[in-house]
């Protein structure tokens, strides 16, 4: 769904061919980043997980030579923008599962902001702070709801990868890990706050955390019809008051 999400905000924002400068933050396992690649983009990787950075070059080495040579992969913090990259260096920026295991966000998305050239896009992806019950609810674990109810707006937690939390594809589908979660009005605020106004928001994982409460193993028979839950999960993620309960919150600003 964010790879629909985004390809649908970068087609509104940017002329058809335009070869993009793209910024992946916590890069993750590079499934976004590949992506973007094999579109023609210009794409930097960054990530400071040892195991991450091990994975991704590994995944980047098996590409083609033209990907190889659009794509480079860094070492470093979110949080350390302005050391490695000037500002205005790139036309599109992805925080995607990052924040959640951020303490306070505010100057990571400041750093961020200062990354995009005018007209650029943010793209973030959150855990939704104003509906943390609906998940554990809608599967039916009422321990993990009322948990969620006394709980609010989680703390930070651990970070092991943002691109299994955000792959398009409901075999990997999955209740995200515990961590820090956002709320809408907040970050609405925040962005406007850095001078990249929130322009797009969507749901993510609306219905899908119910149907598939863990991953399937690869092998396995699903037991819906996968192109109709994308369908559903696809209209559901832009549709009031369905996407207000998402697991995910995707969210995208335009520096000004």
């Amino acid at each position: 769904m964010v790879a629909r999400q985004l390809d649908e905000q970068l087609a509104a924002r940017f002329p058809l061919g335009r070869q993009l400068r793209v910024l992946d933050v916590g890069m993750g396992l590079g499934t976004q980043a590949l992506r973007l690649a094999r579109a023609g983009h210009t794409v930097t990787g960054l990530e400071d997980d040892p195991a991450l950075l091990t994975a991704a070059r590994e995944a980047l080495a098996a590409e083609p030579p033209g990907i190889r040579q659009r794509t480079r992969i860094v070492e470093g913090d979110g949080r350390d923008t302005g050391v490695h990259f000037l500002p205005g260096s790139f036309d599109v920026v992805l925080c995607h599962g990052v924040l959640m295991s951020v303490p306070e966000p505010d100057p990571l998305l400041a750093g961020l902001a200062r990354m995009l050239a005018p007209g650029g896009l943010l793209s973030l992806v959150v855990r939704n702070g104003d509906a943390p019950a609906f998940g554990p609810g809608l599967r039916g674990d009422w321990a993990g709801a009322l948990a969620a109810l006394d709980a609010g707006v989680r703390l930070p937690g651990p970070r092991t990868g943002a691109d299994d939390e955000t792959d398009t594809g409901a075999s990997s589908a999955q209740p995200p890990r515990e961590g820090r979660a956002e709320r809408l009005a907040d970050l609405t605020a925040t962005l406007a706050g850095i001078g990249a106004p929130l322009q797009a928001w969507y749901g993510v994982r609306v219905f899908t955390d119910a149907v598939f409460p863990q991953r399937p193993q690869p092998d396995a028979g699903l037991p819906v019809d996968v192109g109709m839950l994308l369908a559903v999960e696809e209209r559901a993620g832009r549709t009031d008051p369905y996407r207000a309960v998402a697991t995910l919150l995707h969210l995208c600003g335009v520096r000004g």
